[in-house]
């Protein structure tokens, strides 16, 4: 055998092995909706929800090491910064300095951020849908 098809054959074999080392993908209860207006809500669920909540759509590929680990970390990470499914039991001031950070993530076009959309192209805001996130995120985060 060359080389080339020993070569082949460890990344092979590796990436068989590395499907052996897994993540739970779970969806923990969710503990009160979040109160935004009607135009508003399916924007977020659509765009956001995935990895901002507890309704997580895990798609085939999480299941697909390393992908998976990635996509198991983004989850992770994405609700531990803001969870819309516990939004209810969230101190206000605290729901204030989140709503900033959505409209900072937003207006810098870093959410949903461009790795996510390829994938997931119903996730892309248009213009006019990112101003009403915006304008929603703002209001929400007056005293």
């Amino acid at each position: 055998m060359s080389r080339l098809g020993k070569a082949a054959l460890g990344v092979g074999a590796l990436l068989v092995l590395i499907q052996l080392v897994s993540f739970e993908r779970t969806n923990p209860p969710v503990d009160g909706e979040l109160d935004a207006p009607p135009d508003v809500k399916p924007l977020l669920k659509r765009a956001c929800y995935d990895c901002h909540s507890n309704e997580t759509t895990w798609p085939w590929y999480s299941k697909v090491a390393p992908v998976s680990w990635l996509v198991h970390r983004d989850v992770v990470e994405g609700r531990k910064h803001l969870n819309f499914s516990i939004w209810a039991s969230v101190a206000e001031e605290r729901k204030a300095k989140k709503l900033d950070d959505v409209v900072e993530e937003v207006e810098g076009g870093d959410m949903p951020p461009w790795f996510y959309l390829p994938m997931h192209p119903e996730a892309k805001l248009s213009p006019e849908e990112q101003q009403r996130v915006l304008t929603w995120a703002r209001h929400a985060a007056e005293p």
